[in-house]
């Protein structure tokens, strides 16, 4: 398994209730999961737990078997891409290069071969042509390609992606998952949290769903992600709408 998490405790401050009270998961190399769950379930706050931001209570978190790692070697094995990245002045492809980071002896600059691996990852999301424009004037999807071509360039074997397409129009949401989607197809492992559970049908995932800091439904998301699940998880009466016999759209009732 590329990503173990055993018994994973996390809360706050001493005394108060947990936000992540046991939660176990795996992934394996070249597998999509999908972390679904209402707003304040801790979804987020599992990602920042795998990344090293806030330390867990209890339980254990193995990377390609190890635990513990130290930052440098833990930017290696993981790349995380957050929801948005500021309003930087730098072109693209500085911004990737930036993930080449934890690959660099300190003090030493990016070299040739380092905005080769930064030109390849803006190319493999589809977005080479756009290397020298600002991020500050980029489009919203341009920006969520540039991050996630960030993480590619730290050459990692699992991808920890918080919300890719919020805020994203239908256009730029469905070039996001094409890219996740053949990144899965060349090997990548994927931990993508969303609040649309029809993403993890097209993405053809497995999907975790969180509610009050534990697991409340694991599997494959057509088998899950069923209206009485739905309607469970996130407290509203939920329709799953079916195209050509399978499952396609999560739609709630009003």
């Amino acid at each position: 398994m590329v990503l173990k998490i055993e018994g994973l405790v996390y809360r706050h401050a001493p005394g108060l209730p947990p936000v992540l009270d046991g939660v176990d998961l795996a992934l394996a190399a070249g597998e999509i999961l999908c972390l679904l769950g209402p707003n304040g379930t801790g979804k987020t706050t599992l990602l920042r737990c795998l990344i090293g931001a806030l330390r867990h209570e209890r339980g254990q978190v193995h990377i390609d078997g190890e635990t513990d790692m130290p930052p440098r070697r833990l930017a290696r094995a993981l790349a995380y891409v957050p929801q948005a990245a500021g309003d930087s002045g730098l072109c693209l492809l500085d911004v990737v290069l930036m993930g080449r980071t934890p690959h660099l002896s300190p003090l030493r600059l990016p070299g040739r071969s380092d905005e080769r691996i930064a030109r390849e990852a803006l190319a493999r999301v589809g977005i080479a042509h756009l290397a020298e424009r600002p991020f500050n004037r980029a489009s919203g999807g341009e920006r969520q390609l540039a991050l996630i071509a960030r993480a590619l360039a730290q050459q990692p074997r699992l991808f920890v992606m918080d919300e890719p397409t919020a805020s994203l129009d239908l256009g730029n949401q469905a070039r996001v998952l094409r890219v996740i989607r053949d990144l899965a197809a060349d090997g990548m492992t994927i931990l993508v949290t969303t609040h649309q559970p029809e993403h993890a049908f097209l993405l053809g995932a497995r999907v975790v769903a969180l509610a009050g800091g534990r697991i409340a439904a694991a599997g494959a998301a057509r088998d899950v992600l069923c209206a009485k699940t739905l309607s469970e998880i996130y407290a509203t009466p939920v329709d799953v709408v079916s195209r050509d016999g399978a499952p396609a759209a999560c739609v709630p009732r009003l």
